[in-house]
């Protein structure tokens, strides 16, 4: 497959990820972490947004669609959980998903409560045009940085999943008070 050119983004796309990229350079460029981890996904997305287009596939339909690449037949409520979004956005773009007949719904016999969502045959070979277009957009991203630096940059970004996981845990055990680190430190 041959990536898309400079030509090939819509010019609102390109301005969009520039403005970023000149905020970063010029405006903020000491803001937090936290503020360039969102920027780095919001210019992903976009990249990643106009390939999908191209295609008529919605971004909003690509993370279900991975998720069911790999595990197909999860109830709406798991894709939900696993897409990290709420139930009605899921119902939604099931809806929406099925109408274009990327997949079927079903409910079992034994459990009418449940609604069972499975790949079509389309929904399936979505799978061989889409991936290479999600793998453009991480080969563009990555240009001109070492296997090492990514290596680094993939640690880094895990530790600090890890360490916000840890803190998460803190929360919820602390209840409805301090983590019990931000305690500790106060005593």
């Amino acid at each position: 497959m041959t990536p898309h050119t400079h030509q090939d983004i819509p010019r609102a796309m390109s301005h969009d990820t520039q403005n970023i990229l000149r905020r970063w350079r010029e405006a903020v460029p000491n803001d937090r972490l936290a503020h360039l981890i969102r920027d780095t996904e919001r210019a992903f997305r976009k990249s990643l947004q106009v390939r999908l287009a191209a295609h008529a596939v919605p971004f909003g339909h690509w993370a279900f669609l991975r998720i069911l690449w790999e595990n197909d037949g999860l109830t709406q409520k798991e894709l939900s959980e696993r897409a990290g979004v709420m139930e009605p956005t899921t119902f939604a773009a099931m809806k929406a998903m099925e109408a274009q007949g990327y997949i079927l719904r079903r409910q079992l016999p034994t459990n009418k409560k449940n609604v069972y969502v499975y790949l079509s045959a389309r929904g399936r070979a979505l799978r061989k045009k889409l991936v290479p277009l999600a793998e453009d957009t991480n080969s563009i991203s990555t240009r001109g940085i070492s296997p090492d630096e990514l290596l680094t940059t993939r640690r880094v970004l895990l530790k600090m999943i890890e360490n916000l996981a840890e803190d998460e845990l803190d929360w919820e055990r602390a209840g409805q008070g301090k983590p019990a680190r931000l305690k500790r430190t106060e005593a």
